[in-house]
């Protein structure tokens, strides 16, 4: 069944406008009396459309539906601006596998430099991304993509997390396999963890030098070496399976 994310559910009646009306009206083709669930502020509703106009579509809700489709503990993805629409790769998947988060940097190695004039349309579509993509997997909330921020920036930001990590390809050079499994289980569920991946070319040893005296745990991800684009997916996806699967 479709689902569509709004603002606010008031009185027990959703207000759908723009794109999330014209998808229910002209690709779902929609009448009154039909159901789709509705999500506002990390509550789903099940409901009917009651009216269809030129400018909205009006539904009533029928019922609560208790879900637990989040992830128990609150995750950021932090990755160095990389090339391309890799990063829209990230938050789609990213989302699909229970990121509460999306925060891109400016990394030493970042090939691309954020031009913050014109980057509003840039995080506009990542955010159009993320919500579809939470449509989707049948999320009950959409997660936050932020504006790319600096190196400094996420340094002073990680102070709000409980437990930050960075994935850093020489400690799986080097054979490290055991801190990123005993990081998940130091993370109690509704705690906040911040994952740092690096661009193409990999964090600084600056930059990883900054991040151990800022308490990050530097981590390997298994014996191989992994994209910019796929070390999240695989990290969320093992959170997943601790949290999830496991229990």
């Amino acid at each position: 069944m479709q689902r569509y994310f709004v603002e606010r559910i008031e009185n027990d009646e959703v207000l759908l406008t723009g794109d999330d009306a014209h998808h229910i009206v002209k690709v779902m083709r929609m009448q009154p009396g039909d159901s789709m669930y509705c999500c506002a502020n990390g509550k789903t509703a099940l409901c009917t459309v009651a009216e269809i106009t030129n400018e909205f579509v009006k539904a009533a809700v029928v019922q609560w539906v208790e879900e637990s489709n989040e992830l128990p503990v609150f995750v950021t993805i932090a990755s160095g601006l990389p090339k391309g629409d890799k990063l829209e790769l990230v938050v789609q998947k990213g989302t699909e596998l229970g990121a509460a988060a999306f925060l891109p940097f400016q990394a030493k190695r970042s090939i691309v430099k954020w031009d913050s004039k014109k980057g509003d349309k840039k995080v506009e579509r990542w955010t159009k991304i993320a919500k579809e993509a939470a449509e989707q997997s049948h999320r009950a909330v959409v997660p936050s993509v932020y504006a790319p921020v600096t190196f400094k920036e996420l340094l002073a930001m990680s102070a709000n997390y409980d437990i930050c990590i960075v994935a850093y390809e020489e400690e799986s050079k080097q054979g490290e396999q055991a801190r990123f499994a005993g990081a998940l289980e130091r993370l109690q569920p509704g705690e906040k963890a911040l994952l740092v991946f690096g661009p193409e070319g990999g964090l600084a040893e600056e930059e990883v030098t900054q991040l151990r005296e800022a308490n990050f745990i530097p981590c390997g991800l298994g014996p191989r070496i992994l994209r910019t684009e796929t070390a999240p997916l695989y990290a969320l996806s093992a959170v997943s399976y601790h949290f999830e699967l496991m229990r």
